[in-house]
């Protein structure tokens, strides 16, 4: 029997949209959890384990960043994603700021299926792990196996997608690192419009993190890509 690819809790008051939702992820195989509302969807946690969190911005009764921070807390591992039908880049950056990725509406089911499945993909660890030396870069050091992350011996909590971002620089060294590549292997996307700024979003969380414990580390070619110094 074929082992489900993860299970996909879907927080949307709109019932149309719900129901697509539903039946589009589990006809490729995914277990999914349903919810219409904020209170519904924390109860609904409490006592399950989802791998991934597909949350409208806008419900009844909040807003669904809070309820994708308060999930994050409870299962610091779970993939978050957003559906939101504000496009504006400060919404973006928000909704960002501790989830993995966005969808604006109206949205291509087979987008949804294929973003859940690549966010899947880089977050969730496999079920048995071997032990694997830890990735070193200058006072940097990863440790793949925990997905933890340190600095000078002091610890950075990062996201999921964080933490494939610099873990893609730490291996690639000191070499840039081009914006493209970084959208094909931490994203996942193969065709994604040349204005999205989700990389520089994210080099902006790093920096954010990181160079609290010390002198910048990532460096920038304007027009190229980022790399480490």
């Amino acid at each position: 029997m074929t082992t489900a690819p993860g299970t996909v809790l879907v927080v949307e008051d709109e019932e149309s949209i719900a129901d697509v939702l539903t039946i589009a992820l589990r006809y490729h195989r995914f277990e999914v959890m349903t919810a219409g509302t904020v209170r519904e969807a924390l109860a609904l946690t409490e006592h399950t384990r989802p791998d991934a969190a597909l949350l409208d911005v806008m419900l009844p009764d909040g807003d669904g960043r809070g309820l994708g921070h308060e999930l994050r807390l409870r299962r610091p591992e779970l993939a978050v994603v957003f559906l939101t039908a504000r496009d504006a880049p400060a919404e973006i950056v928000g909704a960002l700021g501790f989830g993995d990725d966005y969808i604006t509406k109206p949205f291509n089911i087979d987008e949804v299926v294929a973003r859940v499945t690549a966010v899947l993909r880089r977050t969730r660890p496999a079920d048995v792990l071997p032990q694997r030396a830890p990735l070193r870069h200058g006072d940097l050091e990863l440790d793949e196996t925990t997905y933890s992350v340190r600095r000078a011996g002091r610890s950075v909590e990062l996201t999921p997608t964080e933490y494939a971002l610099l873990r893609f620089l730490v291996r690639n060294g000191g070499r840039i690192v081009p914006k493209d590549q970084l959208l094909r292997h931490v994203w996942q996307y193969e065709h994604t419009p040349p204005e999205s700024t989700v990389v520089e979003t994210y080099i902006s969380y790093l920096r954010r993190k990181l160079d609290t414990l010390g002198p910048p580390v990532i460096t920038t070619r304007r027009g190229v890509g980022y790399g480490l110094t």
